[in-house]
């Protein structure tokens, strides 16, 4: 193939042009001996202005006189031209002669979807090549020896030497739907600069963005937007460890200098404009309308970059900076290997007590990790809403209130068909119960993972149910599903959100109470969901009076709207003092409240898995003897917690219905709590 002059007609949004550099540097690798005319739009044109590899550059302006376009086209008729890649499709392309060219009405197939494949893609039909192309490793894009000194000397300037370790952050995009908020960017920048040295950069639109950046940052963050032209950006690029952006044409910039890349991507398709650098990861969100690809939100809500969360971002960062090492076999920062299905939005469905919700945390987290950039909702009742809002793995919480709102079957159905609208693809049902399995089942979600039994034959995927046996612990069971879908298991600790809200109203009760950062707290909880755990409540209050006497604690009594008289029965029959917050607190406050006492004593409850969660040792009193409900199954879970349980040798354990005046409750001594909580702060 003769070819000694090559025209190439590039676009005019400088992302997009970028986006065609693969091209020029597979031309210049293929036929080095060639002169090479580029045709560019005037924005981008610094992208190639001066590149010692290009013959001419050519400045054309779509907005320029009939007459001048005439003109050059006459001159570029002159060359006669060997080759003109046209990827702009203009009429140049289209009627200058040449032996090979890129056709307008080539038909691209739509497995090749990236934009950067797109345009390989028409060199290698122009060529009338069989094999795929693939670009030259050595990169086009030449910063000049003034871009090199200007930002060495910015560097110098800020006090960043050429050992530090430099984030890039562009905070900004040049659209409102693709750019994630200024607010999270500020915390997410306030994490990595404490180990690393982060730089804003972008055009000086970007700078209010960056002013609230660095204002809402207690450490040193570097400002350099609206400072670099796009050849001294790319040197920084190239000094830098990781690029943090949206979707913008820095994105474009980075991955063809191969900078490593964390891209945010709400309305635009990653699989046609994202990262291409060696190491990249993509933060996304799979909420049902993306990606839409339109400039405006039709729903007015911005929801796909809203749904992107802090804590989604420093994952993704973490993993390239720190490789993962489950899996040695991988190129550090690319996506791990999912063998379990590529689901993209995925619903957790637990509708039962605050304690067995709580429980189900650690797969929540689980799902997060092994589905980085799945949109994934829980499905709880309106009691344990506060369990689960504010999670940092989950983006959505949907309340089935199937006592009050959603009691009639009717309302249940309707319910479903709203569930459908939200369009899951996987749904892992914790706990069975025939509604539930009726509602996902109406809601067309493809995959249903759960337990056999109770309508369980209206799952896809069912496991023998044997919770009743009491085998292991609850939380176990939780993550046997998950453990039947390949998913690699973790951390298993609890997870329960503090509110800032519930933090200020603590804060208030215990100035009202005088209740100093100094005191040593005791928190009981006397109540239970049914009198076969209910520990009596005269040994409670003899447990509390030792316990204040011995350690010097103030006592709080912790109990639910129902069990108020139980609270007030405790306290009547103390010696000393102690505060009542029976049916005062919701279950966000219960847990600040729990946060800050330095133990809990409690039946066998939803509490007590708050306050494990919480970090608070816990001494949780059981009764009843089924192998479904014993301590192996429900027990607390903290590394500090201490469970009490006595056998008394009932052959068959019935419940409320006990006729031996609940033996076992009673076979736990005051003595038998003491020695558990000796043993606790010895430990």
């Amino acid at each position: 193939m003769n070819i000694n002059k090559i025209l190439f007609i590039t676009l005019s949004n400088a992302g997009d042009v970028i986006l065609t550099l693969p091209v020029l540097d597979y031309l210049r690798a293929k036929f080095p001996a060639a002169k090479i005319t580029v045709m560019i739009g005037p924005r981008p044109k610094e992208i190639l202005e001066y590149n010692p590899y290009i013959d001419r550059l050519i400045v054309y302006d779509k907005y320029s006189r009939l007459r001048e376009k005439i003109k050059l086209f006459q001159e570029l008729k002159k060359e006669r031209f060997d080759l003109v890649i046209d990827l702009r499709n203009t009429l140049y392309g289209a009627l200058l002669p040449a032996h090979y060219r890129t056709s307008p009405f080539l038909y691209i197939p739509n497995y090749i979807r990236h934009m950067k494949n797109r345009n390989l893609y028409r060199l290698q039909t122009a060529l009338k090549s069989k094999r795929t192309l693939i670009r030259s490793k050595e990169s086009l894009f030449c910063d000049t020896d003034k871009d090199r000194d200007y930002v060495n000397a910015l560097l110098r300037e800020n006090r960043i030497d050429v050992g530090d370790d430099i984030i890039i952050v562009s905070p900004g995009t040049g659209g409102d739907t693709r750019r994630w908020e200024s607010a999270k960017f500020a915390q997410l920048c306030t994490i990595l600069s404490r180990d690393y040295k982060v730089v804003l950069i972008g055009a000086k639109f970007y700078q209010p963005a960056a002013r609230y950046i660095c204002q809402n940052c207690p450490n040193k963050i570097f400002d350099f937007t609206g400072q670099t032209t796009l050849g001294q950006l790319a040197y920084l690029l190239k000094r830098s460890t990781l690029l943090i952006t949206c979707d913008t044409g820095t994105l474009q910039l980075a991955s063809y200098l191969d900078t490593p890349i964390v891209a945010l991507f709400g309305p635009s398709d990653e699989k046609k404009y994202g990262p291409w650098s060696t190491k990249y990861r993509i933060v996304s969100r799979e909420i049902f309308c993306r990606p839409c690809q339109k400039a405006q939100c039709r729903f007015k809500t911005l929801a796909c970059m809203k749904a992107i969360k802090v804590d989604d971002v420093l994952r993704q960062v973490r993993d390239i900076l720190v490789p993962v090492t489950r899996y040695p076999c991988l190129p550090a920062g690319r996506a791990l290997p999912v063998t379990h299905g590529n689901f993209k939005r995925i619903l957790i469905v637990r509708t039962d007590r605050i304690g067995d919700v709580l429980l189900s945390t650690p797969a929540i987290k689980a799902l997060r990790e092994n589905y980085p950039h799945a949109y994934i909702a829980m499905m709880v009742s309106p009691y344990a809403k506060d369990i689960i809002e504010g999670n940092p793995y989950l983006d959505d919480v949907i309340i089935y209130d199937k006592d009050g709102k959603h009691k009639s079957w009717r309302r249940s159905i309707k319910f479903s068909q709203r569930l459908k609208k939200k369009r899951f693809d996987l749904a892992v049902i914790l706990h069975p119960t025939n509604r539930v399995h009726l509602i996902t089942f109406f809601a067309g979600i493809p995959r249903r993972i759960g337990y056999d039994r109770k309508f369980g034959f209206l799952l896809t995927d069912r496991i023998r149910h044997t919770k009743q046996f009491g085998e292991k612990h609850e939380l176990e069971y939780n993550l046997d599903l998950l453990r039947y879908l390949g998913i690699e298991l973790g951390d298993k600790a609890l997870y329960m959100p503090i509110k800032p809200e519930s933090e200020k109203w603590i804060s208030e009760l215990f100035k009202q109470q005088d209740i100093k950062d100094t005191d040593k707290l005791l928190a009981i909880h006397p109540g239970a969901s049914c009198p076969s755990k209910i520990w009596p409540n005269e040994r409670f209050a003899d447990v509390a009076d030792k316990l204040m006497e011995k350690y010097g604690f103030k006592c709080l009594v912790a109990a639910g709207p129902k069990d108020i008289a139980l609270a007030n029965n405790v306290i009547k029959h103390m010696q000393h003092p102690a505060i009542s917050l029976a049916g005062k607190t919701s279950v966000s406050q219960l847990a600040s409240i729990l946060k800050r006492c330095q133990l809990f004593i409690s039946n066998d409850s939803g509490p007590v898995h708050i306050a494990s969660a919480v970090g608070t040792p816990v001494i949780s009193i059981f009764g009843r003897s089924q192998k479904g409900l014993s301590p192996k199954r429900w027990g607390p879970v903290g590394k500090r917690d201490k469970i009490l349980h006595k056998e008394v040798g009932c052959i068959e354990c019935l419940a409320h219905n006990c006729v031996k005046d609940f033996a076992c409750l009673k076979a736990i001594t005051v003595d038998d709590v003491l020695k558990a909580v000796d043993s606790i702060f010895k430990s």
